[in-house]
């Protein structure tokens, strides 16, 4: 299951807020600030996709997040390197380290990534 733009940003929020009221969320939201409404709607939305669940105080119903950041963000991007790399994580590295604008710090950055990564695949 998948969020819409507007889903994934409410999520975003509610990532950061780990636990947040409808009031939080307007707040986190920069001007101009979605209506409350659109706000309600996107949150019953993601409680039938079970990507978010509540607790009632009273009125109030205090959102929170069932599905980690990481993984949400992690099975994009097997779908990506799977549909448009061919499934070839190198063909979606090579891409991304010569599409984009990287700096040759940031490249360095992600070289000491990968190699602390072979160190614990080697182990």
């Amino acid at each position: 299951m998948q969020l819409s733009n507007s889903e994934e940003q409410l999520m975003q929020h509610l990532w950061k807020l780990e636990k947040a009221f409808m009031k939080d969320l307007l707040e986190a939201f920069p001007e101009p600030k979605p209506a409350t409404t659109t706000v309600a709607t996107l949150l019953k939305r993601m409680i039938d996709k079970k990507f978010v669940a509540y607790n009632e105080f009273g009125n109030s119903r205090e959102y929170y997040p069932l599905v980690k950041k990481t993984d949400y963000f992690s099975k994009h991007v097997n779908g990506l390197i799977k549909n448009f790399f061919n499934n070839s994580a190198s063909q979606f590295a090579s891409f991304f380290t010569t599409e984009t604008d990287l700096s040759a710090s940031e490249l360095e950055e992600l070289q000491k990534i990968i190699n602390k990564e072979l160190q614990k695949k080697k182990k």
